[in-house]
């Protein structure tokens, strides 16, 4: 009988934030895959328990993916962890989850902690309709690029940011939105815990104010006012013209189909149309 591979839910700071459920499947799976195998046996340490571990990284995952599914096929049930957090969002796991799937082999989620929804929860912004969009690229023309098309969105934008580059997200903020709502979210769970809200330049003065406050892990969430949100309905073709200006054609319908959840083969037809425009 082939196993059976989880995709566990592990808390993002506050350790008793664990479920039950995920105990219970981490004490009794035959593996526990994890992002940093160091990282996660702290956390199995503070359960009491002691598993054989396999690292999987965005490094390793596609060669880790075909050991992973033979064990599977012999038998062996599998736990697959991120650092934090629900795995696979803006985390490993994401060719794993194909190669099993693409086996017919079973998945089964383990719901917990997501630091997206934890922010979510306790921002302040409208919760009704909201958008993941994970990191933002390191490439500056491509941030610039990814940022002028969420000006296009209505609902609530939500993103993640590390504490080296926050700073420059709320200056190139600032700049495309000056008037957005902006709520930083950090250290959540932990004894640090801010919600810092208010526009990207008064999130950037406290900043100049307490050094500190820029440290740690981000959820940003953006909110613009009603009415530019009512005016900023997106629109595929400013959408595709806004990105063609900024990167190579296929990037550009990537990126779109990742934005407005379209059908690629109709964007992309619709961008050749446009360069010939």
């Amino acid at each position: 009988m082939s196993g059976v591979l989880y995709i566990v839910a592990t808390p993002i700071g506050n350790l008793d934030d664990i479920t039950l459920r995920a105990i219970e499947v981490l004490r009794d799976v035959d593996i526990v895959a994890a992002e940093d195998t160091r990282h996660s046996q702290r956390l199995l340490a503070h359960l009491g328990l002691r598993k054989k571990m396999l690292s999987l990284h965005e490094h390793n995952e596609r060669e880790r993916s075909t050991q992973i599914v033979k064990y599977l096929h012999n038998g062996q049930t599998i736990a697959l962890v991120s650092d934090a957090g629900t795995p696979l969002i803006s985390d490993p796991g994401y060719p794993l989850l194909q190669a099993v799937i693409d086996a017919g082999l079973k998945v089964v989620p383990v719901p917990g902690v997501s630091s997206v929804i934890t922010a979510l929860s306790a921002a302040g912004v409208p919760t009704d309709h909201f958008c993941f969009h994970g990191f933002l690229p390191h490439k500056n023309a491509e941030r610039i690029a990814r940022l002028k098309a969420l000006q296009l969105l209505s609902g609530s934008q939500i993103l993640l940011e590390s504490t080296h580059r926050i700073e420059r997200l709320l200056q190139q903020i600032d700049e495309l939105m000056p008037d957005c709502h902006v709520v930083l979210a950090k250290e959540l769970t932990k004894r640090h815990e801010r919600f810092l809200r208010g526009t990207a330049a008064e999130c950037l003065l406290w900043f100049e104010q307490d050094a500190a406050l820029s440290k740690g892990e981000f959820v940003v969430l953006l909110h613009q006012p009603a009415a530019a949100s009512q005016t900023s309905q997106l629109d595929n073709e400013r959408l595709l013209t806004l990105l063609m200006a900024e990167m190579p054609l296929k990037k550009a319908v990537k990126i779109a189909c990742e934005i407005s959840g379209g059908r690629k083969n109709e964007l992309y037809q619709q961008a050749l149309e446009l360069q010939q425009v």
